[in-house]
């Protein structure tokens, strides 16, 4: 159901978050604006790094923003609206049992003890744990201590349920099992919230519990696109009109990378000027192979691949990206489509692929033919890691500085292009015994 017309629960407007707060530190996120109105389930997705998780805190009251307003709309009674939240690591008190940890928000708003046992109950029956009101975490499977952490959320009665990845944390068939058994709450009007804004890696299921999905850019986090799902509930994941959502979300989602490596001049600064994803050789390997292999024939859709290797967007680009950056793959309406390099390499042998590799490091990665330069260069043909990463991180954090070095060297050592001594953190041109 598309929701037009309904009363707003929470408008944003231009809310920008920085590391450091206000006095600096690399964006978060960037002006962004939107409202969320009574009726409607509304997804957040995006990759790692575009401030999806940031953005709920900072509705829950949780981080202050940097810059602009947050305002909660009263209801049409002047009731002031409110907010709960459902976190990914379930977050409960493990010496508390099942029914203290969720009369733990009624007890802080001072909620007299009868009461706060009555509405505590009603809770676990509401979503299915009655008769384990006395079990303690460690006694509950990962599944129904996220059912714990939903009725300590909905107790307090919010407005609007903020749901950071709930079913993240849970094997696929009990997270399908909790994600159908809270929709048919919330289709029947039993959940008794407003609205639910829910933070997701999964396409596929923004598409199942979502009336809106937003898709946030990254570095900084800005809403790029939106998308409203009119089907009807229940869903059904073969229905032709769901995939092709489903699919334009993946392309919508993979835009901005081709975007960015289609450019032959801009691709020598991944590695310097630019961060590199930490991705294992037998990660690019392995899906070259998927991609070559039948039934795709070198032209894979990205969902089809997230489904046959069971990845999700956050496990799934940076493979991608980094087959793109090497030129192995394109992007192309969501599908990902071999080169003439990446068909090659699914084909050669070891040392075919090692010399395919080399190649397209050393004219696609400054960073592995600067240190390779360096090292050609010093009589000793050797170089401490640290110098590197000191140059990384004057144009990165030292985290992505650690993480690009630590994704060179493994890509350099495969492609015979220099050794490495993890002992001495150092590079060389010969292995060390």
């Amino acid at each position: 159901m598309i929701i037009t017309n309904k009363p707003i629960v929470v408008t944003i407007e231009r809310l920008s978050h920085s590391y450091g707060g206000a006095e600096g530190g690399p964006p978060i996120l960037q002006d962004v604006a939107l409202d969320v109105r009574e009726g409607e389930v509304v997804g957040l997705l995006g990759r790692s790094g575009s401030g999806k998780s940031t953005l709920l805190r900072s509705i829950a009251g949780l981080v202050e923003p940097s810059e602009g307003e947050l305002t909660f709309v009263p209801d049409a009674n002047g009731k002031p609206r409110s907010v709960s939240m459902v976190f990914q690591s379930f977050a409960l008190m493990p010496w508390l049992t099942v029914l203290q940890n969720v009369e733990l928000g009624l007890e802080a708003q001072r909620v007299p003890a009868e009461e706060r046992r009555r509405r505590a109950i009603a809770a676990i029956d509401l979503i299915g744990l009655d008769g384990f009101e006395n079990a303690f975490p460690k006694e509950l499977s990962g599944g129904m201590r996220q059912r714990v952490g939903l009725a300590r959320a909905l107790v307090v009665e919010p407005s609007l349920l903020l749901m950071d990845e709930p079913f993240s944390a849970l094997d696929v068939l009990t997270a399908e099992t909790l994600r159908t058994d809270l929709l048919d709450l919330w289709g029947e009007d039993k959940l008794g919230i407003a609205s639910i804004l829910i933070v997701t890696h999964n396409i596929e299921e923004a598409v199942l519990m979502c009336d809106r999905i937003l898709v946030l850019s990254s570095n900084p986090g800005r809403i790029a696109a939106e998308f409203r799902v009119d089907l009807p509930q229940p869903r059904d994941r073969l229905d032709p009109h769901f995939r092709d959502l489903v699919e334009q979300i993946y392309a919508r989602m993979t835009q901005r990378a081709p975007a960015s490596v289609t450019n032959p001049e801009s691709l020598v600064e991944h590695g310097m000027d630019r961060p590199l994803p930490d991705v294992s050789v037998n990660s690019l390997a392995g899906l070259i192979e998927e991609v070559e292999a039948a039934p795709f024939s070198g032209r894979a859709p990205l969902s089809a691949l997230a489904d046959t290797l069971q990845l999700e967007i956050d496990d799934l680009f940076p493979i991608i990206e980094t087959l793109q950056l090497l030129q192995f793959i394109d992007v192309n309406d969501g599908d990902a489509v071999l080169t003439k390099r990446g068909a090659a390499f699914a084909q050669e042998t070891v040392d075919q692929r090692k010399a395919n590799f080399r190649r397209t490091l050393e004219t696609h990665v400054r960073l592995a033919s600067h240190i390779r330069k360096v090292l050609d260069e010093r009589r000793s043909h050797q170089a401490p890691a640290r110098r590197f990463r000191d140059e990384l991180e004057d144009h990165m954090s030292p985290d992505f500085a650690a993480t690009t070095l630590r994704a060179v060297t493994e890509w350099g050592r495969y492609a015979e292009l220099f050794a490495f001594d993890d002992d001495e953190d150092q590079f060389t041109l010969e292995d060390p015994a």
